[in-house]
């Protein structure tokens, strides 16, 4: 029989606070409403930050609070410093943030530097002419000589990438919806207006930065039209999918505004940066955001968010991309969050999905980098099946029946199994609960020592404590069928991490002596079950 033994803790080293961090990914709309408006705002995190705090995490993410149109639910800024309405005050702001540092957590906020709302004052002044002191803060163009749009770029939510503006008698541009007119990031101005932005933050108090569709914020001035893409097996729901984006984003001059933002980071002491980074090229654009220890402190793209499957080979070629040697930058990983389905309900059978919740949680706290845990996913919540009349996502509704499920991932936090709406309001949400998720709730998970909540307090805890699994060298050494199977390690410390990603049984025994120190889902050091998992110490 297979003897669970406590950790022994290694030596500590040395190392800055976000190095190999656990951070918790806060989607204020959906967390907890304090006023019963229907939508979660700033005091309700607060008031709920003890959740958290018991995890063992050593941060808060927050998605944007800030004023907004909401037409992309709040990545339309039109205000870089406030607090929308809805969300509460800059009051409630500073309050949120001493609670969080009281309980031992950072606060990492979002910033959006690739475009802003239309009703930003900025765009305001920047299209009302031509000879505005603001008119080349945003991306404009003369129409082509037929009227039509100056190149062929297209949005990432379908449709040409270009909107035509009666006031200036131009096209202005935006990667996403027309109401997210493009910054151009190329202006000196431009560049300023957004460090002074972070500047505010930071002297809030805010711990750092995730930096959002920053391979976005720079665009070829030339507006040359982007190459077709070659055929292949993905599947193309939009005009967007047709294209190599290779001059509406990714310019080479993006990692020089990341060295300024870095620098102004730098000189508020032990700050944080992690961009995020989504596409094709993203492997490539996330080693040069992340370049020479001058640039952001991490990065993330999307490798697991949309990954059909979880599979040893889907894990070892994503991990493999980011060894430990000089000059590669420092990962983050996260299986869900806000843009995308959760995790389980897309690499699991219904009837399978609370032992994956289990497996999924210990492979994301094994991994070699940060790891970002997104709200819910600690008490195993599934993607929610939103019809089309409650659906609130423009892309969703858009595209609909196509839909990246933004809204069934950002379904509200339950808190409690006794209470109208699960305890996250007492009227009704703005997005409808999963019929599933008040049994999963905070409330009923606390009082069950065996449930996934207590499981996930005691993996954080398993890795706050190793050098290996916060630092440590990563290295594959199984990775065939359903089995995964790698070390990490550190001098001193040596442990061995071992999965079973699929639904039949596998018998594999390591070579050398081990003790297990956690185990998922029945898994012994010779046997691994459906969905098991384990990590052990050397003897």
């Amino acid at each position: 029989m297979n003897q669970l033994m406590p950790h022994r803790v290694a030596p500590r080293i040395a190392r800055p606070w976000w190095q190999g961090a656990t951070i918790y990914q806060i989607y204020p709309r959906s967390f907890a409403d304090s006023n019963g408006d229907g939508i979660g705002d700033l005091p309700g995190i607060t008031a709920r930050l003890d959740h958290v705090a018991s995890l063992g995490v050593d941060a808060v993410w927050l998605s944007p609070f800030f004023p907004s149109p909401m037409k992309d639910f709040g990545y339309d800024v039109s205000d870089y410093r406030g607090v929308d309405p809805i969300f509460g005050t800059l009051a409630d702001f500073d309050a949120l943030v001493e609670r969080a540092h009281a309980l031992g957590l950072k606060v990492i906020i979002d910033q959006v530097y690739a475009h802003t709302s239309d009703a930003h004052a900025w765009f305001g002044e920047s299209r009302s002419s031509r000879g505005n002191a603001k008119a080349d803060w945003y991306v404009w163009a003369d129409a082509k000589p037929d009227g039509g749009p100056p190149n062929n770029w297209q949005s990432v939510f379908g449709g040409p990438a270009w909107t035509w503006d009666a006031r200036r008698g131009q096209y202005y541009m935006h990667n996403f919806l027309s109401s997210q007119p493009q910054l151009n990031c190329h202006s000196e101005a431009v560049q300023l207006a957004l460090l002074d932005v972070a500047r505010f933050w930071l002297d809030r108090g805010v711990d750092g930065f995730r930096v959002d569709a920053i391979n976005f914020a720079m665009h070829d001035p030339l507006l040359r039209d982007n190459p077709p893409a070659p055929p292949s097996n993905s599947p193309r729901t939009r005009p967007f999918d047709f294209q190599l984006h290779k001059y509406n984003q990714s310019h080479e001059n993006i990692p020089d505004f990341i060295r300024r933002l870095r620098e102004l980071l730098d000189s508020y002491g032990a700050t944080f940066s992690v961009a995020e980074v989504g596409g094709a090229d993203s492997d490539r654009e996330m080693k040069a955001f992340t370049a020479d220890d001058r640039h952001f402190n991490s990065a993330y793209s999307f490798d697991f968010l949309y990954a059909p499957r979880l599979t040893p080979a889907l894990v070892r070629e994503t991990v493999e991309r980011w060894p430990d040697r000089p000059g590669i930058g420092w990962p983050s990983w996260a299986f869900s969050n806000h843009d995308a389905p959760r995790a389980i309900s897309r690499w699991a059978a219904p009837e399978d999905r609370p032992a994956y919740a289990r497996l999924a949680m210990l492979l994301l706290l094994c991994l070699r980098g940060d790891v970002f845990i997104y709200q819910g996913d600690e008490l195993g919540l599934t993607q929610v099946d939103i019809g089309y009349d409650d659906l609130q996502d423009p892309e969703a509704i858009a595209n609909w029946p196509l839909t990246l499920g933004r809204d069934g991932a950002r379904t509200p936090l339950p808190w409690t199994n006794a209470a109208p709406y699960a305890g996250f309001s007492c009227s009704k949400p703005w997005l409808p609960l999963g019929a599933d998720h008040p049994k999963l709730s905070v409330a009923a998970q606390a009082a069950d020592p065996g449930s996934m909540l207590h499981l996930t307090r005691r993996l954080v805890t398993l890795r706050q404590s190793s050098d290996a699994l916060l630092l440590g060298e990563m290295r594959v050494i199984a990775a065939q069928g359903a089995l995964l199977a790698f070390e990490r390690a550190v001098p001193g410390e040596r442990l061995l991490c071992v999965f079973n990603l699929g639904d039949e049984p596998i018998d594999w025994r390591p070579e050398g002596a081990w003790t297990l120190l956690e185990a998922v889902n029945g898994a012994g050091l010779e046997r691994l079950g459906a969905h098991a998992g384990y990590v052990a110490v050397a003897r």
